[in-house]
């Protein structure tokens, strides 16, 4: 039997300056499941994502999904793509499963914590503050600087992730400390200022898009208490789940949102088209 794709729209060109294409996973001419194959909106023409992949329940388990990632990445190819991406639910063990065997390297997953009604308490001589306006142009400069380097650690050519993190960061801040629904803190330990955080209060949730313990005083619980901050915002702002991302390599990262009882919710995942 033979696994093709077929293409159930032209090729499509957005105002965004990406391009994309919906196609049908065909056995034999017959359909049993859809891709959409799109261009990367930020990182550009050289880079594919698959949007969707999925296979029609009764021909699940015989390898259709399988050829049709390889396919899709064959258009890729065609397109001029060096990189290709996708993203996997938590609960899609089949899909985790395919895209590791398929060669896939984890980049980051979001996590998140559904919360209560009561705030948790900071520790004993801590406390969170607003971050100042003269503050915020030092923490910005360093930011946009450590997320760009997170992505180059991570296979991203410097030029796209250092584009990446400006046009993040400007979409998310286009206001600066007075962008609506954002919450710029600086947790203090005893009149000591020891890190920051960042956290959006969003329609459904909030999200945490930064938090950074001081070098000079990590390994004492101040990234713990951040979150808890984080944590009490959330709940001060009517929200009942905090979201987050975490690089994969981020250790100390990941203990300390497993401890706090995080989940991951989406994995995301990269390939190099040789």
């Amino acid at each position: 039997m033979t696994t093709t794709l077929r293409p159930t729209e032209p090729l499509q060109h957005h105002a965004d300056g990406t391009r994309s294409r919906r196609y049908q996973v065909c056995v034999n001419s017959r359909p049993v499941g859809v891709t959409h194959l799109s261009t990367h909106p930020v990182f550009g023409p050289a880079v594919a994502r698959i949007q969707e992949l999925r296979i029609d329940a009764p021909d699940r388990g015989r390898g259709r999904g399988t050829v049709a990632a390889l396919a899709a990445e064959e258009v890729a190819r065609g397109w001029g793509c060096r990189r290709i991406e996708i993203a996997v639910p938590a609960g899609e063990a089949a899909g985790l499963r395919l895209v590791t065997a398929l060669g896939y390297v984890q980049r980051n997953r979001g996590m998140e914590k559904q919360l209560g009604t009561t705030a948790p308490e900071l520790p004993a001589g801590t406390r969170g503050r607003p971050l100042t306006e003269d503050e915020y142009g030092p923490w910005i400069a360093r930011g946009k600087a450590t997320y760009a380097q997170t992505w180059i650690d991570r296979g991203v050519p410097p030029e796209e992730a250092r584009a990446k993190s400006e046009a993040d960061h400007a979409r998310l801040l286009p206001r600066g400390p007075a962008s609506p629904g954002v919450l710029l803190s600086v947790l203090e330990h005893e009149g000591t200022p020891v890190g920051t955080l960042w956290v959006a209060i969003e329609e459904d949730r909030a999200y945490v898009y930064d938090v950074e313990a001081d070098a000079r005083f990590r390994g004492r619980g101040h990234g713990r208490s951040l979150m808890l901050l984080a944590e009490a915002q959330a709940v001060a702002a009517g929200k009942r789940v905090v979201g987050l991302n975490v690089f994969a390599g981020n250790t100390p990262a990941e203990r300390l949102y497993d401890s706090l009882g995080y989940r991951p919710v989406l994995h995301s995942f990269y390939k190099e088209l040789l």
